[in-house]
Formats: structure tokens, C-alpha cells, sequence
């Protein structure tokens, strides 16, 4: 088997369990038959290059609270209401969490949704980062945004992933991301944040030797394609082909050093330690938001976070109180950075949980699972912004106005990527045809 070695210690993991070594173990350079400088040519012609359309996705582990951040019921009895109290916001008319003090100033560059209705009761990523419901599954699984963008779209610029997954191993595994699916491994998300990050630099290796090697490695995979029944060797030419391509490009780490980040700018996110997980989530680094912007300018189409940890079932209050301020930052941060460098009209941000939280306190002051009613925040990707869609009733608890499908935020953000579903017919690894989006599902018409 044909590996790039980096350093004697490279045997390291990244988050999905592969190694750095193995990333290059795999692929050749065909993509459906056309070529990645084709699709580059393509694109270029297309004016892509010039201003992507993008999305950034951030995954809230756990489910955090509605009524403690975008619905507080001042109307609700004792039980039900909790502690916090709302604030007004720079758009009339529209109020939030207390702790929410930097969104308030600035909703007119944001849209909450109270109205979530379909979400599943289980802690996992699943729906966040795919669109779809756990059952039924498809062969291959459902595949999460990244890959649907890498598939239809492909790279912006060489040497850059047009996904890219800045999440962290959960303890929790179903926290963890979904990954491509039936639309296969080549289209697997990017992911740096593991311990072998240090694999992505070419040690020892010359360009010239690394193009030899690309040429057996080509040949080498050919053979074993021929010999591959299961259907999980499809896709990986583009896939080995990207990894040749971020080895010789200097975009991605780029992108990835905050080192030389003006201070001012990491100050104004504010960070945190990742090598401390709250709870079995993920850990808070709040850092991790101004990544995502630095990779969205470099070319990424999609970059996932899954932030911190949410399922206050003790001490709901509390734990809010420590972690919506540094939300708050963060989010805001983003949002703001978004709207001066002129990106706010190709790129897309949207934050949610897997579910919302009981309306009554439980003994621990906590919240418990609450798959009635759920809440997301959208900002960016030339929505209408400046508005809350929904609204539940005086316990918080039954969307009374608007029910939201998950089905239908996905049909928004894939409108805002510019990705046509019906350009493509898809099959799962069983050969059946699959839908990524069910038919007549519409975007969300407020925000169009």
C-alpha cells in the first residue's frame, strides 16, 4: 500500500477514525468522467471563483433551550417560565434572552425560527447535518451537506476542500457527523481538527517524487476497483485526487493558522480550549466560528462545527448562563465579520440543536428532551433578514403559527447554495433512487 509518511509519530487519527496516511491510501483522478481541472474550467467560466455561494453549519450538542434564548414566555406560569427575562431587539416588535444582549443588537441581520415541529427526540447529528430522519435508512445512509455540495459542485479553488469539518469526536458518538453516505467516500468532508494534522505536511517529500507516486498510486487503486464489490470504492478518484491537491496548496493551511489573525479580530470571537469537552459533547471554542469564515474566503462550500455541549437536564439556568454570553459572542462575531467583508449575501449561517427542552422545570432545575417544538437561527445568504418565523403557544411547548419542517430549511440553504437537486439523479448503494429533499418540499417562502 502506497503511504506518504510525515514523521515517525504520524500514526495518529483524525476525528473520523482516519489516519492522515490513509487519506492518501485511496482514489485516482476521474469524477463521473470529467476531471477536476474541467469542473475547475467550468466553474471559472461560471464566475464561481469570483463569490461562492457557502454555508456554514453549526451543530449545538445536545438541544439547547428555545424558551431560554429566542421564545421566552413572560406569560407562562412559574413552572414553565424559568428565570430569564427578555430584552428588545434592533428590529421592533421582536424580544430575546437577556443573555442574547449582542443578536438583540443586530436582528435585523438575523432570523430566529420558534416553530421547529419534526425534529426527533434522539441526541444525534443526524438531522442537523443531513436533513433527514434516522429511519428509514437508504443504502449508504443519508449523506450530510457537505457532501451533497462536494458532489454537485465540486472544488471552488484547487487545493481546497469544498467541505470542510472543523467538528470533534463526541463521546457521544451519535453526536458525531453522519458522513457522505450513498453519495460515497470521495465526497467525505475535510477534516483537520484531529491529532494528525501534523500528517498534512510533506516532510521529506519532494513535488516531484509526490507526482510519481500519484502515478502508482492511480494505478494501483485501478486494480483494486476492479476487484471491488461493495460499491465502497466509488468515488474515491476525486477523493485521492483533493488530497494530492490540498498536500501541494498552501489555501488550506492558510486558512487554518489563526497564528498570524489580527488579535483585535480572535478577541472580538473569543476562544476557548479544545482539548476540554463539556460533557460527552463537543468542547467550546468559540475560535472555531472565525475558522469557518477564514476557510468560507479560502473556497469551502460548507464547513460544520459542533459547539459545546446543551442538554441541561440540571441546572438548565446555570448552565445557560454560561454558555449563551460566549454564544452570543461568537454568533454575532461571525455574523458582523460576514456583513463587512461582503459576504452576507452568498453566505449562509445557520445554528440548531437536534431538539428543544420541556416546558416545565424538572426537580434539578433542568429542562428535559422536547421534540414538539425546536428552534434554529439563520442569518446571511441573501435571506430576508430582520424577522422571527413562528410561534408556540403560552407554555412554549405546540407551534401555534407556522409549523417549520427541517425538510424545509434544507430546501432554503441548498436554494442559497445554488445546488439544483434535479440536475442529478441519485441512487443509494442498493441502486434505488433517492430524493435528497421530498417531493414538494418548497423553500422557506418568508426568507426568499
Amino acid at each position: 500500500m502506497l503511504k506518504i509518511f510525515s514523521s515517525p509519530q504520524s500514526g495518529r487519527r483524525f476525528c473520523d477514525g482516519v489516519s492522515r496516511r490513509s487519506f492518501l491510501q485511496v482514489g485516482g483522478l476521474a469524477m463521473g468522467g470529467a476531471t477536476l481541472p474541467q469542473l475547475l474550467a467550468a466553474e471559472e467560466k461560471a464566475g464561481v471563483g469570483k463569490s461562492h455561494k457557502a454555508v456554514i453549519m453549526i451543530y449545538l450538542c445536545g438541544g439547547p433551550p428555545p424558551q431560554d434564548m429566542y421564545d421566552i414566555r413572560v406569560d407562562a406560569p412559574k413552572e414553565v417560565r424559568g428565570e430569564f427575562n427578555p430584552i428588545p431587539t434592533a428590529v421592533p416588535g421582536i424580544e430575546i434572552s437577556e443573555h442574547l444582549p449582542m443578536m438583540a443588537g443586530m436582528m435585523d441581520k438575523l432570523v430566529p425560527i420558534r416553530s421547529i415541529a419534526d425534529a426527533e427526540g434522539a441526541h444525534a447529528s443526524h438531522q442537523c447535518l443531513t436533513g433527514h430522519r434516522l429511519r428509514p435508512v437508504p443504502g449508504g445512509g443519508w449523506p450530510e451537506i457537505g457532501a451533497v455540495a462536494s458532489k454537485f459542485q465540486g472544488p471552488v479553488e484547487q487545493g481546497m476542500p469544498p467541505s470542510v469539518s472543523l467538528c470533534y469526536t463526541t463521546q457521544h458518538k451519535p453526536y458525531n457527523e453522519p458522513g457522505p453516505g450513498f453519495l460515497g467516500l470521495g465526497n467525505s468532508s475535510f477534516r483537520p481538527k484531529g491529532p494528525g494534522r501534523d500528517d498534512l505536511i510533506l516532510q521529506g517529500i519532494t513535488l516531484d517524487r509526490l507526482s510519481d507516486r500519484k502515478q502508482l498510486l492511480r494505478s494501483v487503486d485501478r486494480l483494486r476497483r476492479e476487484v471491488d464489490t461493495t460499491g465502497a470504492m466509488d468515488g474515491m478518484d476525486i477523493f485521492s485526487q483533493r488530497a494530492f491537491g490540498i498536500l501541494t496548496s498552501s489555501g488550506l493551511f492558510d486558512a487554518l493558522d489563526l497564528s498570524k489573525q489580527d488579535p483585535k479580530v480572535l478577541k472580538r470571537y473569543g476562544t476557548g480550549d479544545e482539548k476540554r469537552p463539556k460533557g460527552d459533547g463537543a468542547p467550546r471554542v468559540p475560535q472555531n466560528f472565525l475558522l469557518a469564515r477564514r476557510l468560507v474566503e479560502a473556497g469551502a462550500r460548507v464547513v460544520t462545527i459542533n459547539y459545546s455541549f446543551w442538554d441541561f437536564h440540571g441546572q438548565n439556568f446555570k448552565n445557560a448562563k454560561s454558555e449563551l454570553p460566549v454564544f452570543d459572542q461568537a454568533l454575532s462575531a461571525l455574523v458582523e465579520d460576514l456583513h463587512e467583508r461582503g459576504m452576507d449575501k452568498d453566505v449562509t449561517v445557520v445554528a440548531w440543536g437536534e431538539f428543544g427542552r420541556t416546558p416545565k422545570i424538572n426537580k434539578n432545575a433542568g429542562r428535559d428532551h422536547w421534540n414538539r417544538v425546536s428552534c434554529a437561527l439563520l442569518a446571511g445568504g441573501g435571506m430576508r433578514t430582520g424577522q422571527v418565523i413562528g410561534a408556540t403557544d403560552r407554555l412554549g411547548g405546540e407551534p401555534v403559527e407556522r409549523p417549520v419542517k427541517i425538510q424545509e430549511v434544507y430546501a432554503t440553504i441548498y436554494k442559497n447554495l445554488g445546488i439544483d437537486l434535479g440536475s442529478q439523479r441519485l441512487f443509494d448503494f442498493r441502486g434505488r433512487p433517492q430524493n435528497l429533499i421530498e417531493p414538494g418540499t418548497q423553500p422557506l417562502h418568508e426568507l426568499i
